[in-house]
């Protein structure tokens, strides 16, 4: 921690990064009720040293539970992104999230779909029925901002700690990392000059 007590976050490739598996043994498991996620949301955003960072992006479990409400409660967000694979039963979940944070004004900056598909060479390999993150976009009225393929390579460079997007740029999941990410950066500059907030945040589903 710093001087201050504020908690210093893992920092690698220019981005901060902070979890609460950093705080934890291998071992443990976290059994949190709502009071104590709110707790831990609150800390993360308050009590890291977050100095310097342009973009805050917060990445919570699928659904609309105790922590989805609590940060909405805590944080003025820029919006909402939902990053489901293609099959329904994942889509109800989105559908779901999409509708709560409309309830609650928080904006909706798109939907991503990963997994999408497998390229095998010339052939393009739909493992979990390609389309589904479009269709629910179209259906809800919210941006669609891409598709990521599966590809062995994203696994094996992120545990080696070589993330995709600097390791093998050339590949067709770090381009799409590429396209989506800058999507979404206009997509946060549009909600933030409209609503004249000091610093955009953002919530990944």
């Amino acid at each position: 921690a710093t001087k201050d007590e504020k908690i210093l976050p893992i920092e690698k490739f220019n981005i901060k990064m902070m979890s609460i598996g950093f705080l934890l043994n291998e071992d443990d498991t976290v059994i949190w009720r709502g009071p104590m996620i709110h707790g831990a949301i609150k800390q993360f955003i308050e009590d890291v040293e977050w100095s310097g960072v342009d973009n805050l992006i917060i990445d919570l479990p699928p659904g609309t539970g105790d922590a989805h409400l609590s940060l909405i409660q805590t944080v003025p967000l820029s919006g909402g992104i939902f990053v489901p694979t293609p099959q329904d039963v994942a889509l109800l979940d989105v559908k779901r999230g999409i509708q709560m944070f409309k309830k609650l004004n928080v904006p909706v900056i798109g939907i991503v779909e990963k997994m999408s598909y497998l390229q095998n060479g010339a052939q393009i390999i739909d493992i979990f029925g390609r389309g589904g993150g479009k269709n629910i976009a179209e259906k809800l009225e919210v941006p669609f901002l891409g598709e990521i393929p599966i590809e062995i390579d994203v696994r094996k460079t992120s545990d080696e700690g070589h993330p995709i997007v600097i390791s093998m740029q050339d590949t067709p999941s770090a381009q799409a990392y590429n396209e989506i990410a800058i999507r979404v950066k206009e997509a946060t500059e549009e909600v933030q000059s409209s609503s004249n907030a000091s610093a955009p945040r953002i919530v990944v589903q």
